[in-house]
C-alpha cells in the first residue's frame, strides 16, 4: 500500500522534502496528488498538507515555505512540544507544526544563504545557526521528528507497512599530514628540526623508532578484527601553503600509501585549502588521486570543512563528485543539517534536488581536541552520546579522526585507546558492525 499525500500545489520544494522523509528515511511508497476528489476517493493511508481539517486522514498544516520560490528572511519562533523542539507551529492536533517546511529548512541549510557573518577561515560560523541559538545542535532533529510522525501515521493506519530502519556506523579518516617527519624531504626535515629540535625527529629518520604519525598499521588491525568498512580522505595539495602541509602527491610513498588503501577501502578527495580560492585545482587534486588509485573518484570532503553554498557543491558536482561528507562544522561537534541520514543537496537558488548526496558527520576528533578543548575522557563522554541518539533515531554515525591523532604523539596520548575501547564497546552493545553502509 501506498502513502498519499495531497497538496492545492506540487512544488519543487514538496516533492524533494517528501522524497526525503517518506522514501529515504520511513522507507515508503508514496505519491503526491493535487486533485481533492482522487484523494477524498483514496482508502488507503493519506496525509492532507494544508490548513482545513478533515475526517479520515491526518493533517499536517501548511506554513507556505515550499510553495515559495524565493529566498528571503524567516520569522523562526521555536516552541517545546513537550518530546522535542520545533518551529513553523501549527494548530492542526494531528502534528504540532509543518515538519515538511521545518525539516526541509534545516536540510536544505537554507539559513546559509542568507547574511551572517563568517568564523576566522572564511566558513558559515556555527554562532549563527538555529540549531546552536536554539541549543538543538547536538540533536538529529530532523530524525527525532520523522520518527514521532511515523507513530503517528502508524497509529491512524495500522494497515500501512513501514519497514523498520537500522542503525549504522561509518568511521571516516582524514590524511591531512599522511607522516610527521618521513617523507618531507630534507630540507622541510632541517627546517622542522630548527624551529622545534626533537630527538624523537632524528630517531624516526634514523629508522630506529616508528613516525608519530604512522597508525596505518594499527587501524588496518583494528578495522579487520572488528570488522568495520572505513573510508579514507587524501589531501593531495600540489604545493604546501599555510593549511596544507601533507607529503608531495608526486613521492611514491605518498602513492604506496593511497594503494594499500585503495585495496582495503572506500577513498574519497579531501580538497586542499587552495581549492577554495582557485577552483581549477579541485579537478587537478581528483585527476591525481584517480591516478594513484587507478579508479574514478565520486567521494569528497573538505580540507577544513572550508565551503561555501551554494558555490562549493556545485563545484563538486562539476567535477564529477557524487557523495559529499562535509556537512558538519570544522568549529564544533554536532549535526549542521540536524539530520543522522544521508539526503540529496537541494540548490536553493536553482530550485532543485541535484545529484549530490550529503553525509552529515557529528563528531571529529580535531573539534573536540582543538576547538572544544576536551580531554580525550572527555570526548568520550560527547562520542558516545552521539552513538546513543543516531542509534534511538535508527541512523547513521559519521565520525572523523585523523591519524596524527591515533598514532603515538605524545600530544595525543590516550585518543587511540578511547576510539579503540568506543568500538569495543559497541561490539559489546550486541550492535552488528558489519552492517555499515557507506
Amino acid at each position: 500500500m501506498q502513502l498519499l499525500l495531497y497538496s492545492s500545489t506540487l512544488s519543487p520544494r514538496l516533492q524533494y522534502i517528501c522524497q526525503v522523509i517518506f522514501k529515504e528515511i520511513m522507507l515508503v511508497d508514496f505519491f503526491i496528488t493535487n486533485d481533492l476528489v482522487e484523494f477524498n476517493h483514496y482508502t488507503g493511508a493519506k496525509i492532507y498538507y494544508g490548513n482545513e481539517v478533515g475526517g479520515g486522514h491526518l493533517t499536517i498544516g501548511n506554513c507556505g515555505l515550499l510553495f515559495e520560490n524565493t529566498i528571503k528572511e524567516q520569522l523562526i519562533q521555536c516552541f517545546d512540544t513537550g518530546k522535542y523542539k520545533a518551529f513553523f507551529k501549527t494548530d492542526y492536533k494531528d502534528f504540532p507544526f509543518d515538519i515538511l517546511s521545518a525539516s526541509f529548512y534545516l536540510l536544505s541549510r537554507y539559513e546559509e544563504y542568507g547574511s551572517h557573518e563568517k568564523d576566522i577561515y572564511g566558513r558559515y560560523a556555527h554562532e549563527n545557526s538555529l540549531a546552536f541559538k536554539e541549543n538543538f545542535l547536538h540533536q538529529p532533529l530532523v530524525n527525532i521528528w520523522i520518527n514521532h510522525l511515523k507513530e503517528v501515521i502508524q497509529h491512524k493506519f495500522p494497515q500501512l507497512t513501514m519497514p523498520p530502519a537500522s542503525f549504522s556506523f561509518l568511521p571516516t579518516y582524514d590524511i591531512d599530514i599522511a607522516f610527521s617527519y618521513r617523507h618531507k624531504g630534507l630540507v622541510r626535515n632541517l627546517g622542522g628540526f630548527l624551529k622545534s629540535p626533537s630527538f624523537d625527529r632524528i630517531k624516526v629518520l634514523l629508522g630506529l623508532a616508528a613516525d608519530p604519525f604512522d597508525a596505518y598499521d594499527w587501524l588496518n588491525k583494528l578495522h579487520r578484527h572488528y570488522n568495520l568498512q572505513p573510508m579514507y580522505f587524501f589531501l593531495l595539495a600540489k604545493e604546501n601553503s599555510t593549511y596544507d602541509k601533507n607529503i608531495s602527491p608526486d613521492k611514491k610513498s605518498m602513492w604506496k600509501l593511497i594503494q594499500q588503501h585503495a585495496k582495503k577501502y572506500e577513498i574519497g578527495i579531501h580538497p586542499s585549502w587552495q581549492t577554495g580560492d582557485q577552483p581549477a585545482l579541485l579537478q587537478t587534486e581528483k585527476q591525481q588521486l584517480e591516478a594513484m588509485m587507478n579508479a574514478p573518484v565520486t567521494k569528497s570532503r573538505q580540507h577544513y570543512i572550508r565551503f561555501n553554498l551554494p558555490g562549493g557543491y556545485r563545484q563538486l558536482i562539476e567535477v564529477g563528485i557524487r557523495d559529499e561528507y562535509s556537512m558538519g562544522y570544522g568549529s564544533i561537534n554536532g549535526f549542521r543539517a540536524s539530520a543522522a541520514s544521508s539526503f540529496f543537496w537541494y540548490d536553493l537558488q536553482k530550485e532543485e534536488t541535484t545529484t549530490l548526496r550529503i553525509h552529515p558527520f557529528c563528531f571529529m576528533d580535531a573539534n573536540a581536541f582543538y576547538e572544544q578543548k576536551y580531554t580525550w575522557a572527555q570526548a568520550n563522554t560527547e562520542l558516545l552520546h552521539y552513538y546513543t541518539i543516531c542509534k534511538e533515531v535508527n541512523g547513521q554515525l559519521i565520525t572523523i579522526w585523523h591519524n596524527n591523532f591515533l598514532g603515538t604523539d605524545p600530544q595525543f596520548a590516550g585518543w587511540s585507546v578511547f576510539y579503540k575501547q568506543f568500538v569495543i564497546r559497541l561490539k559489546t552493545m550486541g550492535w552488528n558492525l558489519t552492517a555499515n553502509k557507506p
